[in-house]
């Protein structure tokens, strides 16, 4: 890789967690994102658990957004009546980051087959900073961080922030 498309920039990020049942205790695919992002030497400046409301969901992010970098929602991201994570989020996008779905997916389809089309992860650039939508599942959480954002995190800011 070009070395001018990873620079040593600094990164802040932060977790929104989307779910009307989690609390700071039983919030498991938070921890999860806050684990992995901190193992991976990037520091946590937001935190926060919103109910599962557009109004609530985007100011959630604006807030984010002036405190972080790079902020990792979670839930709310599925087919039922009151998952609306995507449509509170993606029209805030200036840019929408596609391969990070179709990616997403895809590797999701190689661990749970054909249930992975039911995902509407997503990722975006707002601001010069970059939002991810994942599911709510721990497996979900891990796959995401592992294979496609850890890797990538610096390489998509370092554009971004162009």
């Amino acid at each position: 890789m070009n070395p001018e498309h990873v620079q040593p920039i600094p990164i802040t990020t932060g977790v929104i967690t989307v779910s009307s049942t989690r609390n700071s205790e039983t919030d498991s695919s938070g921890k999860l994102i806050t684990s992995h992002l901190i193992q991976a030497g990037y520091p946590m400046n937001h935190y926060v658990i919103v109910t599962d409301q557009m109004n609530v969901i985007r100011e959630a992010v604006i807030s984010g957004l002036k405190q972080c970098d790079c902020l990792i929602i979670n839930g709310g991201t599925g087919l039922t009546s009151d998952d609306c994570t995507i449509e509170a989020v993606e029209p805030l996008y200036e840019k929408k980051i596609d391969g990070f779905g179709e990616l997403f997916r895809m590797k999701s389809y190689e661990e749970i087959g054909t249930s992975a089309m039911l995902s509407r992860a997503s990722a975006g650039i707002i601001r010069k900073h970059v939002v991810f939508c994942l599911p709510g599942s721990n497996a979900a959480v891990k796959l995401a961080m592992t294979s496609l954002i850890i890797p990538e995190l610096r390489h998509i800011l370092t554009h971004a922030k162009k």
